[in-house]
């Protein structure tokens, strides 16, 4: 099933394997605007049956990884041309992800030096690479109400700009973290007004975003990416069952592309203990496509699509060092492993100098 063709609202995918969303900063500073090596990148992984981009800043103020490209300047879109036309040309298929880090960042990588933005005053444990050397986060500002509705309009403006860049479509993050997922957990979000306090209430900026991107983005071209279970240590949902339970369930009324969740799992248990993943219990709640990521191999991946738990299976670090992950899966070939030293810098080491299988 895995090699399957898959009908995604109308856009055809060559197979039920994606490529997972995977910071590799590798844009082009100051601009930071993808170039030629980004759009050499993702040409070689065009035969997964969707590519799902690299977070891309919806703003200044959503900028906190050195070297990540954004998608807010008509230059940042120009490159990003390159990129969706690469993919295009090879039969390829691929979602921007529309990112905002909210409160991983530095008042050195800010407009004017401002503090980060959160939805509350909750520092991150932890450093960030700035034009000073790494840092300790520091403890970010609560957004005001006019923050929170430009952010959201920054949302729509990227997401209608990535439309222009020649994408499929786009990905709303919504997890680990970051700005979307700060206001929904409990252990991030300590406001008292009407952005605070009930699951209602944290979840009302996720669903304001959607609602603005809908109004110039047909639904069929937007997904969203969540992660139920935490991502960070010390920062999850006192009661994740039920707050991510209350917006999976909301999300039926709109009829997205997909709902993309991640979870921390490693290979060893998604084939020992594949019990402990949360993806099936989720999709006895979301109607619509379900896409399943974190530590899947063929195997694993083969056995949820055949118990019906979800319908596309996503693939991180194996597409990293195997440009054709779909062709070594399809015949047996074994995986080449990693340089983990070259993830995030490297120039084209470690980023388009994986070889094919021979």
């Amino acid at each position: 099933m895995l090699f399957e063709k898959f009908d995604l609202k109308g856009t055809t995918l060559s197979n039920r394997v994606v490529m997972a969303p995977l910071t590799r900063r590798r844009a082009t500073e100051p601009k930071l605007a993808a170039n030629d090596l980004i759009a050499e990148y993702y040409l070689q992984r065009a035969s997964a049956g969707l590519i799902i981009s690299e977070g891309s800043q919806i703003s200044p103020e959503g900028y906190g990884y050195t070297g990540s490209p954004g998608c807010y300047s008509d230059l940042q879109i120009e490159g990003w041309k390159m990129v969706s036309k690469a993919v295009h040309d090879a039969g390829g298929k691929i979602f921007l992800q529309l990112w905002h880090v909210g409160p991983y960042s530095h008042s050195l990588l800010q407009p004017d030096g401002k503090l980060p933005m959160a939805a509350s005053e909750v520092k991150p444990s932890g450093k960030v690479l700035t034009p000073d050397g790494h840092k300790d986060y520091e403890t970010p500002r609560a957004m005001t109400i006019a923050e929170i509705h430009k952010t959201v309009a920054d949302f729509e403006r990227a997401a209608r700009m990535a439309v222009i860049a020649g994408f499929d479509g786009v990905e709303i993050h919504g997890a680990h973290a970051y700005i979307i997922d700060q206001f929904i957990m409990d252990a991030t979000n300590r406001r008292t007004d009407a952005f605070g306090g009930s699951v209602e209430n944290r979840a009302r900026f996720l669903f304001m975003i959607i609602e603005e991107i809908l109004k110039y983005v047909p639904s069929e071209k937007v997904g969203l990416r969540l992660s139920p279970r935490g991502y960070r240590p010390g920062l999850s949902d006192s009661d994740p069952a039920h707050v991510y339970s209350h917006i999976i369930q909301k999300l039926n009324d709109y009829n997205l592309a997909y709902l993309h969740l991640s979870e921390m799992m490693t290979p060893q248990e998604r084939l020992q203990h594949p019990e402990k993943s949360f993806v099936p219990y989720y999709r006895n709640i979301y109607k619509g496509t379900l896409l399943s990521c974190g530590g899947h191999s063929r195997e694993s991946g083969e056995r949820m699509l055949a118990n019906d738990e979800a319908d596309l299976i996503v693939f991180g670090k194996p597409f990293i060092s195997n440009p054709d992950l779909v062709a070594r899966m399809q015949t047996g070939h074994p995986l080449a492993e990693p340089d983990k030293e070259t993830f995030y810098h490297g120039g084209a080491k470690g980023y388009v100098d994986y070889p094919l299988m021979k």
